[in-house]
């Protein structure tokens, strides 16, 4: 599975924009999602002024697998100046939705929820006008850190369930779908006013009727918003390529899934978590109860 199908090769993006956007994360020392885990969009999303954001990174506690983040470093403490930092950099790309993910930070008491928390605020005070995405980990179950988070009001809130539950083992070994589900389903609950998003990859071994049962059991769990895109291995000491997924199976299950519910499902070879989330700017027109606390 070396050789990548013509539906996957991107085009070489514009050096003037993307060096810009570079210099702003170097000159505010940020990490962001797009370089550390090789992300192919990062020259259409850097030339287009965007970025995910990766906070406390970055070095990660967990080994998954398929992810290009460093898992070997020890992770440092946090910085009480990244919030401030990554707000500055919102304001300077005069960014109109903002994606902020982290490494998973096991080692911390919430994870890092308060960071996400602080995170929000600040780019709240600079920019209020911007819509927040904030993609997280699973906390380990820790449901008062989720409350957190949430307590910042995020316009969504994004945990990837990523794979099908009986490749979990392999794929995301110190994950629990179960576990993914539920934060998914309390974050709903607890403010459901907030968006909820997840995301999969395929290409890694699962069949048809098992990617449909995740769908079915995120809708289940009220998750608005579904990204799908393919499963690429970032180095040959990763995770195998299974399969080449054709853009016509994508295009079924962004069918389905909107047949069952979704208010989005991005699915295409190249859609990632963050790919074109600024998009959730028009559903939350279309879809404003969202909005409005309750």
């Amino acid at each position: 599975m070396s050789v990548k199908p013509d539906w996957l090769r991107v085009k070489a993006p514009q050096r003037e924009r993307v060096g810009n956007v570079k210099d702003i994360l170097r000159d505010l020392e940020l990490n962001t999602v797009c370089e550390e885990a090789s992300c192919p969009n990062i020259g259409e999303c850097f030339h287009n002024g965007t970025a995910t954001f990766l906070i406390m990174g970055p070095a990660c506690t967990r080994a998954c697998p398929y992810c290009d983040i460093d898992f070997e470093k020890k992770p440092k403490a946090l910085d009480p100046s990244e919030p401030i930092r990554l707000a500055e950099a919102v304001r300077r790309m005069r960014l109109n939705h903002v994606v902020i993910t982290s490494v998973n930070r096991d080692d911390l008491p919430d994870g890092g929820a308060s960071q996400f928390g602080r995170c929000i605020e600040e780019v709240r005070a600079v920019s209020p006008g911007t819509t927040i995405e904030v993609l997280i980990p699973d906390l380990c179950g820790n449901w008062e850190a989720l409350e957190k988070v949430l307590a910042a009001s995020p316009e969504v809130l994004n945990h990837n369930t990523e794979t099908i539950p009986r490749l979990y083992r392999q794929v995301r070994p110190q994950g629990n779908y179960q576990r993914s589900l539920e934060l998914l389903r309390r974050s709903r609950e607890i403010a459901p006013w907030v968006y909820t998003k997840s995301g999969i990859m395929v290409g890694i071994g699962e069949t048809e009727a098992e990617i449909r049962q995740v769908m079915e059991d995120l809708r289940a769990v009220d998750c608005d918003i579904l990204t799908i895109g393919q499963y690429m291995q970032p180095t040959r000491l990763h995770l195998p390529v299974a399969k080449w997924v054709t853009p016509e199976e994508f295009a079924g299950w962004q069918e389905f899934g909107e047949s069952i519910g979704f208010l989005q499902v991005v699915s295409s070879p190249l859609t990632r978590s963050s790919y074109h989330a600024e998009q959730v700017r028009s559903l939350m027109e279309r879809y404003p109860r969202r909005q409005d606390k309750l």
